[in-house]
């Protein structure tokens, strides 16, 4: 499940820095630059990303542009498996991974289901008012009210 990003190596005329360009954009038009993992903070894919990449090891500094990835090595670290990081960050699923098991949300759902269709549609309709605010129940019932007017129903 999920998406491979395409990751193409560009090169770096700096020792120790690898460059990537990625086909999502991942900051949109702002920079990103991350020395620490407690500096990524959220769901941001740029965020993400940083977090993995800095949580490995072997990364001093992940500066995010765009689709522009760049990533300072630390000293003596060869950054093998910084392209496959990349590669896999929207990609949830792998083969071989056990698929989660939802029996339990099925049989806790089917006496809920079954408790509803007693016959009485104030229990649908309890439901019904409870996830729905007010002043759009009596807009809606308005607007009913003028179209089954208008069309003779």
């Amino acid at each position: 499940m999920g998406q491979q990003i395409a990751v193409v190596a560009k090169p770096s005329p700096n020792a120790g820095v690898l460059r990537f360009e990625a086909n999502r954009n991942l900051t949109g038009m702002g920079h990103e630059l991350f020395r620490s993992a407690a500096e990524a903070i959220g769901p941001r894919p740029a965020a993400k990303l940083a977090r993995t990449l800095l949580e490995a090891g072997g990364v001093d500094t992940v500066h995010i542009y765009g689709n522009m990835i760049t990533v300072d090595l630390a000293k003596g670290a060869d950054g093998g498996g910084v392209a496959d990081a990349i590669r896999d960050l929207y990609q949830y699923w792998k083969p071989g991974m056990e698929l989660p098991v939802f029996e339990d949300v099925v049989a806790e759902a089917a006496p809920a289901a079954a408790s509803g269709d007693s016959g009485e549609a104030g229990g649908a309709e309890s439901e019904y008012t409870r996830r729905v605010p007010a002043h759009l129940i009596e807009r809606s019932q308005a607007g009913l009210a003028k179209w089954k007017a208008n069309h003779g129903g």
